[in-house]
């Protein structure tokens, strides 16, 4: 298989060196800073280019690992007859590249990546949507470069799994986040978190997190939430945030 990549972040670089350890052919690499495209391409084997006029329609698939806000303004550059045009965004519509290319679709790795530390697991959920059944083989070939599970999801069922995606991870980091700036400043070493964080993670492997909440919101303990107030009040958006989650877990579990 032949394949081009515009982009030179995290996840262009996740999916040309997959694709390209599979054993399949990198044609060249698109991106808008040639120095950043080259450091990529040289990886894989391949040029680099700058996505100026357009891109040759002689590759199997071109995935577009642009920011969701410019899959939009990239994908307008382009015109496919024959080659498959994919797009790696949760959130956004395979319809955004049904003027560009006759063949289109959406390839979602559902994980966390970035560039210096590629994940090595095959154990990376990804999304897939294509419209023409005749190029399913084809994306299911793509993502056998880099995972075993692959799930079918148009662009609703996508944006649903990418707001469950953004509770399970973004969210969740921000509140690491806040919980490591709280032991700065209280003079806490950070790391006597981490067990607990990953005790919690593990947990959720075998069992609903629904069945393994604890905590003083969990209790309605009402002395210690407000303990827990005061610390805060230097903060007040934490504060709102800490107020805003234990009335969500005290409603949850109220029943």
């Amino acid at each position: 298989m032949t394949y081009y990549i515009v982009g030179t972040g995290n996840t262009a670089w996740f999916m040309a060196t997959k694709l390209h350890d599979a054993g399949h052919l990198c044609k060249g690499i698109y991106g808008r800073d040639i120095s950043k495209a080259a450091e990529l391409a040289h990886t894989v084997n391949a040029n680099a280019y700058m996505l100026t006029n357009g891109i040759p329609d002689d590759a199997d698939v071109c995935i577009l690992a642009v920011s969701d806000n410019s899959i939009e303004e990239v994908s307008g550059k382009l015109n496919f007859s024959k080659t498959l045009l994919l797009h790696t965004a949760g959130a956004v519509s395979s319809n955004t590249l049904k003027g560009p290319a006759n063949i289109y679709g959406v390839i979602w790795p559902i994980y966390s990546i970035t560039k210096s530390q590629l994940p090595v697991t095959r154990n990376i959920p990804t999304a897939i949507e294509v419209n023409t059944t005749d190029s399913l083989a084809l994306i299911h070939t793509i993502a056998a470069s880099f995972t075993d599970n692959v799930y079918e999801a148009d662009s609703d069922k996508r944006k649903q799994m990418h707001l469950a995606a953004v509770f399970s991870n973004n969210f969740s980091n921000h509140l690491f986040s806040i919980a490591e700036k709280l032991c700065q400043e209280y003079g806490i070493p950070f790391n006597t978190m981490i067990p607990i964080i990953a005790q919690t993670a593990e947990r959720i492997n075998n069992q609903s997190p629904s069945t393994l909440q604890t905590g003083p919101a969990k209790r309605n303990d009402t002395a210690t939430m407000q303990e827990h107030l005061q610390l805060l009040n230097q903060h007040p958006e934490w504060e709102e945030m800490y107020k805003s989650i234990s009335a969500s877990i005290l409603k949850m579990y109220s029943k």
